[in-house]
């Protein structure tokens, strides 16, 4: 009996220790967020709509007190100065930090199912190959140069990595489905243009070759971890690394880090011209951890969502080991005339 009594108590113990220790980390989590928040946004965030139709209206008063004017005589807006643009951002997704608190435990609910989700169909892709050991069968013999053995691990990694997504295709289809029904964003938006003011997005895409359009999402960060955008395209499509180039005329044209080459890495999807009109949605996935010295489990990256030359900023976290983050989505229409 009182080996019983002692084996309850310890139960007890430790559930209690437990939720306190669960409990922690939320809170944790939350005012990490908030901080984060309050330090990028301003005091104030007018909506790009709420923008537009202001620009309108200050467009139509001056119309009407020119209107006695003749055409040589009335000065023309500053935004009627540049061609009109095809499509307007009509809205993005509200992120997670803009949830009251019923609204976030139901986003926790959502995003612990898709954790499970990535579990039940087996997507977590371990160490492929060991960089310190003739695993996978690059050659490592003292005859090879430093170029040619690191030829040799790239191509031996693009071909693991080609073996998995023959393997896990389907998986990963189903698990890219559920995560594209979630309509809040898991970025913070940054609105300030002193904290984007040194971030280099552009200077890693030049030194890429990476291209710039009419709708652009950069993906940065800075480890040698392998993330992967995913983009849910208005026509249905995803583009990611097994499917670089869309029929909508997207393309994935910089991917990063399939072998850890960089601790400031990019990836880039673009529509040059002609973006379709519709809602997007951008994913990040955390694909695989290299053990590199400097490179945790958990990864902070960056986002810049660029439509028609408009930069719109997210920054974010992503652990190895969760799901497919849905980071932000935005929606693209003809414009009011």
């Amino acid at each position: 009996m009182a080996t019983r009594a002692i084996l309850a108590s310890l139960a007890v113990v430790g559930a209690v220790t437990y939720f306190l220790l669960r409990s922690r980390q939320r809170r944790n989590r939350l005012l990490s967020i908030a901080a984060r928040r309050e330090k990028h946004a301003p005091k104030e965030i007018i909506p790009p709509r709420a923008i537009q139709n202001k620009s309108r209206t200050n467009a139509k008063k001056t119309d009407e007190r020119d209107g006695n004017k003749t055409p040589s005589q009335t000065r023309a807006p500053k935004q009627l100065e540049t061609p009109a643009a095809s499509s307007e951002l009509v809205d993005s997704s509200r992120q997670v930090d803009q949830l009251n608190r019923k609204e976030r435990e139901q986003y926790d609910t959502r995003d612990q199912e898709r954790n499970e989700n990535l579990r039940q169909l087996s997507l977590l892709v371990e160490d492929l190959l060991d960089e310190t050991s003739n695993e996978g069968g690059a050659p490592t013999e003292a005859h090879l140069d430093e170029e040619q053995i690191e030829d040799a691990f790239s191509n031996a990694s693009i071909d693991l990595r080609t073996t998995w997504i023959e393997q896990n295709e389907e998986p990963l289809n189903q698990h890219a489905s559920l995560v594209e029904t979630e309509e809040i964003g898991s970025g913070i938006q940054v609105l300030d243009a002193e904290s984007t003011a040194n971030d280099d997005i552009e200077e890693r895409l030049e030194r890429e070759g990476g291209k710039t359009g009419e709708v652009q999402i950069s993906l940065a960060w800075d480890d040698f971890n392998d993330l992967d955008l995913h983009i849910f395209c208005p026509s249905g499509e995803r583009i990611y690394f097994n499917n670089k180039t869309s029929e909508c005329g997207g393309e994935l044209d910089v991917d990063m880090n399939v072998r850890p080459t960089s601790n400031n890495a990019v990836e880039n999807v673009v529509w040059i011209k002609n973006a379709p009109l519709g809602q997007y949605k951008v994913g990040v996935h955390f694909y695989k951890h290299h053990s590199k010295e400097g490179t945790t489990q958990t990864c902070e990256f960056r986002a810049r969502i660029t439509t028609h030359g408009i930069a719109r900023d997210y920054s974010g976290a992503i652990t190895h080991g969760q799901a497919m983050q849905m980071v932000t989505s935005f929606t693209l229409e003809e414009p009011v005339s």
